[in-house]
């Protein structure tokens, strides 16, 4: 009976680390800042925003050892953009971005080091925040379809965790709110670095 239980508990030991190495899935939760550059446009209307600051949340599935796919959510907590029209009227607006993409991710394997690349497209909403801050404005939220790609690193710090640092450029039409006087008819490429950390599972 005891040599059954013994045979019983180091096969489980077996298919429990099995499992361990055969790890496909992953889960990270990183802080990431949000840079979009100064647009002007043929419009006369000149955009421009402040840096904003939020969280990024991201789950990928393993294909292959070096393929996965990735899907993402990230929320910032407040940012400004400003509007001038012929350098005369100026308005702000103070919103959240909220980002809802996937991605198709490549990866690479050295030591520790796992540096990869990634490409794919999403849906970023922006809400305007009605404050003292925000202009008066009929402002409405924007959702603008674009795309991402980006570069990073991961290093292993134990079989399960690994500290994932990244640079993401978000391609996106500058919002306008549902405000004909706020068009640009030009696109972003906005600037996203982020740090955080992973679990696999």
């Amino acid at each position: 009976m005891k040599k059954i239980v013994l045979i019983a508990f180091m096969l489980a030991i077996c298919v429990a680390t099995g499992r361990a190495q055969e790890s496909r899935q992953d889960f990270s939760i990183s802080g990431t800042v949000l840079i979009p550059p100064f647009r002007a446009s043929q419009t006369a209307v000149q955009a421009s925003a402040q840096r904003e600051f939020g969280t990024l949340v991201s789950y990928r599935f393993m294909v292959t050892p070096t393929s996965a796919f990735e899907g993402n959510f990230g929320m910032t907590y407040q940012g400004k953009m400003n509007y001038r029209i012929q350098n005369t009227n100026h308005y702000q607006v103070n919103n959240r971005t909220t980002e809802i993409s996937g991605a198709y991710v490549r990866s690479f394997t050295f030591k520790n080091f796992n540096p990869f690349v990634e490409a794919g497209g999403g849906a970023f909403i922006f809400l305007p925040v009605r404050d003292a801050e925000t202009t008066s404005l009929d402002l409405k939220q924007a959702t603008e379809i674009g795309a991402i790609y980006g570069a990073g690193i991961a290093y292993e710090i134990s079989p399960s965790f690994d500290i994932r640092t990244e640079y993401r450029g978000l391609v996106l039409k500058v919002p306008s709110f549902g405000v004909s006087q706020l068009v640009t008819n030009k696109w972003y490429n906005i600037y996203a670095p982020s740090i955080g950390v992973a679990y696999h599972f």
